[in-house]
């Protein structure tokens, strides 16, 4: 199949999983065409292929625009796309502005063929953005308007049913990791790197928003280093949030237990995962939590907030432990159970990897994607052959006189 893919360029997960998404469909045959301002993330850090094209979509700066229209450049792109590449559908990632712009392009492909566009919801573009009063309309109008609609999880498909009030189906299809890929690969350079004195780490993945709660992070280390000071908080990623977790990190005495290392390539994350003996993710919101289900792949036990859609990911107590937000004082006693029992840090791991490789193995939710994209394609067929008819005058509805 020819298979246009739009998704953010960026380090979160709609990102993230909209790129590895394209890059499993490629291996599999499919001839595969991003359609964004920038490359995909993990195309940047090295993930080449002939099936896999980039189109860049670029914006007229104009000063009548004090905002330029995203959204009617990446529609005219993806028409353009379609045209010249003979796609079958249109995989859009993030319903705002992305399916809109495929909705427009599909009427403006409409005089030569259907174009037919699968929207995936991520989270916050229905649980943040796509609630606000100024969205709220043009996103409902956006799934309804969709010719097949996923959830990443149960929790967002009941969110989405309950913020917009649909009734159109949504299937629920999970994220999904390469579990060869994702898997604990001891690297014991990397283990001084990150703690050159034996501590044990305690590893955090973000993107540093408000959501992810980080300064809990820097409470839980303070408190882990009251009864074990050999211990190291590594925060990998960036964001707003960076300032107050260090300046709090400062005013708790735990600065020179905590290393900021930056935004990371997927090979460095797997590489922290892999040394790591815990993940901390005290989220206020996660439709999946895609870090925690890299982490399980790892090996790597999770403690993580009872939200959205992580108990659908972390079986609490087998592949870690899931607590209430803001819970900081039982997140910490756990980490300490954790790090100091090696037979309990082990069990945690294996479950988790266990459960990565029987629910969210690549090679389990890409055919899930396949099915999906012959359903919609094969009704997409028929609605072209339906336009064909209207274009040469011919009605499919019954005369009124039959």
């Amino acid at each position: 199949m020819r298979i246009g893919i739009t998704c953010y360029p960026s380090y979160g997960g709609s990102g993230i999983v909209g790129a590895e998404l394209g890059l499993e469909l490629a291996k599999r045959g499919h001839s595969i065409h991003f359609i964004s301002y920038a490359p995909p993330m993990r195309m940047v850090d090295g993930a080449a292929h002939d099936l896999i094209h980039f189109h860049e979509v670029k914006m007229l700066t104009y000063p009548l625009f004090e905002y330029p229209p995203y959204t009617l450049a990446l529609a005219s792109m993806i028409c353009e796309v379609a045209r010249g590449h003979s796609l079958d559908l249109v995989h859009m990632h993030y319903a705002i502005p992305h399916s809109v712009s495929a909705y427009l392009a599909r009427e403006m492909s409409k005089c030569d063929r259907y174009l037919p566009f699968v929207t995936t919801l991520h989270g916050t573009d229905i649980t943040l953005v796509g609630r606000d009063p100024s969205y709220l309309p043009i996103t409902r109008f956006a799934i309804e308007q969709s010719d097949a609609v996923t959830c990443i999880s149960e929790y967002l498909r009941d969110a989405t049913r309950d913020t917009f009030h649909v009734d159109c189906p949504i299937d629920v299809i999970y994220n999904f990791i390469d579990t060869e890929f994702y898997r604990r690969i001891p690297n014991e350079d990397a283990r001084r790197e990150l703690a050159p004195n034996g501590e044990r780490i305690i590893l955090h993945v973000s993107t540093f928003r408000p959501i992810k709660r980080i300064t809990d992070c820097i409470e839980v280390l303070a408190r882990v280093c009251r009864k074990n000071p050999e211990v190291k908080l590594v925060m990998c990623g960036d964001g707003p949030e960076r300032q107050d977790a260090e300046a709090l990190a400062a005013r708790l005495g735990v600065t020179d237990k905590v290393s900021f290392v930056g935004q990371q390539p997927q090979l460095k994350i797997r590489e922290y995962l892999s040394a790591a003996d815990v993940l901390l993710l005290p989220s206020q919101s996660e439709s999946f939590g895609l870090a925690a289900l890299e982490a399980m792949a790892c090996e790597c036990p999770v403690i993580a907030t009872r939200v959205g859609g992580i108990p659908e990911v972390v079986d609490d107590t087998e592949a870690g432990y899931l607590f209430e937000i803001g819970d900081v004082a039982g997140m910490a006693d756990a980490a300490i159970r954790i790090l100091e029992d090696k037979e309990e840090r082990e069990r945690l791991g294996r479950n988790g990897r266990d459960a990565a490789l029987a629910r969210f193995a690549s090679e389990k939710i890409i055919p899930q994607y396949e099915e999906l994209y012959r359903r919609v394609t094969t009704e997409g067929r028929s609605a072209n052959a339906e336009g064909k008819r209207e274009r040469r005058g011919v009605s499919s509805a019954p005369r009124s006189d039959e």
